[in-house]
């Protein structure tokens, strides 16, 4: 099979396309043929390996785990002994979590891995970047930051694929959103149900006073220091790049009233955890609540360019690798 292999950290050109062996799957094990992929932030963190502390997880020198990847949507060809949840044939979605392997033809994973059946009327390319940004925003609005009917949320990084999902998802669960974003990608996230937006490059949102009950910084470019001036009374600011600074604050305010930070790895969570959001998000997007949005799709042997895309911060929605051509 064709697969994309990182032995090293570091830029876009450690992404080398190869052949491998096609894994087989054992006892309680599926096999999936991988039709899409996606190139996210957190991808291109985990390929430079920041921030340093996560090479704890993720490799002291090398990536542990070659083929990078997360999230797919593909189709069941193999399933091992006792299977039972999928059936050769399935369409499928999910991710492999610290598995990763997901830049390649063909993966092989438990059956109780984060996965579910391909929403209806969903292509591969609209599914497969489900599980990173649609499962990471409703986690931290739902969960986090337990937005409900008449919160005021402020999405930071509101046209990248946590943020349109995150727009989305918090006008569904019936907050009043403001998105900040470039004004280049102020028609997209209106469309997509922001209330207000705000140009990132001439107002500065942390200038605001207790304005919000939500920040959702989906991109990391603030921080709870500067932008708690700008949150109501026992607000919550939320954002899933990990920094020394925000774990510093989460461990400090975790037991006290009042404005708090937070953060959670939820490619980390139990898969049964993951799974339940899966299904939460089946029906929304199947009724159309909720859309994948694409900017780019690139072939898996272009992997490099996707990476490099990300990489400039200018990412508008999602980017999709399409595997079947590889």
């Amino acid at each position: 099979m064709k697969a994309i292999i990182s032995t090293n950290y570091g830029g876009p050109e450690v992404l080398k396309l190869v052949d491998m062996p096609t894994p087989t799957p054992k006892a309680g094990e599926v096999q999936i043929e991988i039709h899409a992929t996606a190139a996210t932030r957190a991808d291109t963190m985990m390929r430079q390996g920041v921030p340093r502390f996560a090479r704890i997880f993720l490799g002291l020198r090398r990536p542990k785990r070659p083929i990078p990847g997360t999230a797919f949507a593909g189709v069941v060809r193999g399933v091992g002994a006792g299977v039972t949840r999928f059936q050769i044939g399935d369409r499928i979605c999910g991710e492999t979590g610290m598995l990763f392997s997901a830049y390649a033809q063909y993966v092989v994973v438990p059956e109780t891995a984060a996965m579910m059946h391909l929403p209806d009327g969903l292509s591969m390319q609209e599914a497969a970047p489900i599980s990173d940004g649609a499962v990471t925003s409703y986690h931290f609005l739902k969960s986090v930051g337990n937005v409900r009917a008449g919160d005021r949320v402020l999405i930071n990084g509101a046209s990248g694929g946590l943020g349109t999902a995150a727009v989305q998802i918090a006008k569904h669960l019936g907050a009043h959103v403001t998105a900040v974003s470039s004004a280049d990608n102020h028609a997209l996230v209106l469309a997509l149900g922001a209330d207000v937006v705000i140009d990132r490059k001439s107002q500065d949102f942390t200038k605001t006073h207790n304005a919000y009950d939500v920040i959702f910084d989906t991109i990391g470019k603030s921080s709870f220091a500067a932008a708690k001036t700008a949150l109501r009374k026992d607000g919550i600011y939320m954002c899933p790049v990990l920094s020394i600074g925000l774990l510093a604050q989460q461990l400090m305010r975790s037991k006290s009233r009042g404005k708090r930070a937070k953060f959670a790895a939820v490619g980390m969570l139990p898969h049964d955890q993951i799974i339940a959001i899966l299904h939460r998000l089946k029906p929304i997007f199947e009724t159309g609540v909720i859309k994948t949005v694409i900017e780019k799709t690139y072939p898996l042997d272009d992997i490099v360019a996707a990476h490099t895309h990300v990489d400039t911060g200018r990412k508008r929605g999602n980017l999709v690798i399409d595997v079947t051509g590889a």
